[in-house]
């Protein structure tokens, strides 16, 4: 029996290269004051190349939190507060253009409509989160929202898992967490979830089958999978 379902944002609800290369572009050149050169070693201490506008699979934009990322840029600005970084990070993610995995408005509403309970279990922080959901138009979708900073921790920890099933009341083995990474898969089936992999992000289903109960090309075929269950 399934009662809820918790998304991952990134490479999941949204396509990740097609949005998330777009906030490097934006946040990089920010940062090195338009200078291509200095966008370009900035990029590639977070396993950006600045050059063909891609990330590497372990870029820790990928999976990881704001903070991983500044870890990896401080060095580059020993005269700034890590803290700054973040939140210039935060606010060039807030207005990164999200493009859509599939249709999310009518999915959501397919999958509300058999009664399921809906969250978001992000390692982006809340506030460009929100902003993301609310600019797609499907914030009000969702009965939960976390991201890094929420108080519950950070994938590949089950906190923001538990943080959701506590929320709706729903017992854990009625959840599905469904992501793109090892992180989300991890997070899922340490808090006893059921968990559904897609590949949206950057990983490959041979990275994600070991951990997941299906891997789907998208989440646009989440109503299928719910109907094989029964």
């Amino acid at each position: 029996m399934v009662s809820g379902i918790l998304f991952d944002k990134d490479g999941t609800l949204f396509d990740f290269s097609i949005s998330w290369s777009a906030w490097a572009q934006d946040f990089l050149g920010e940062l090195a004051c338009g200078e291509p050169t200095r966008a370009a070693e900035l990029g590639r201490a977070i396993g950006f190349d600045w050059g063909a506008a891609q990330f590497a699979p372990d870029s820790p934009a990928v999976a990881g939190t704001p903070d991983d990322v500044a870890a990896c840029l401080t060095g580059h600005f020993p005269d700034r507060d890590p803290a700054g970084l973040i939140v210039q990070m935060n606010q060039a993610a807030a207005r990164a253009p999200m493009a859509p995995a599939v249709p999310l408005a009518p999915l959501l509403d397919g999958l509300r409509a058999r009664g399921l309970q809906l969250g978001v279990a992000t390692n982006d922080a809340e506030a460009p989160a929100r902003a993301h959901l609310a600019e797609a138009g499907i914030l009000d979708r969702f009965a939960f929202v976390a991201g890094c900073d929420s108080g519950f921790g950070a994938k590949p920890a089950p906190g923001q898992m538990r943080a959701f099933a506590g929320h709706t009341a729903l017992p854990p083995d009625q959840v599905i967490m469904v992501g793109d990474s090892r992180h989300d898969l991890l997070a899922g089936r340490a808090a006893g979830m059921g968990t559904v992999a897609v590949l949206t992000g950057l990983a490959t289903a041979d990275e994600l089958a070991p951990l997941a109960d299906a891997v789907l090309p998208d989440i646009g075929g989440l109503p299928d999978y719910l109907d094989r269950l029964g």
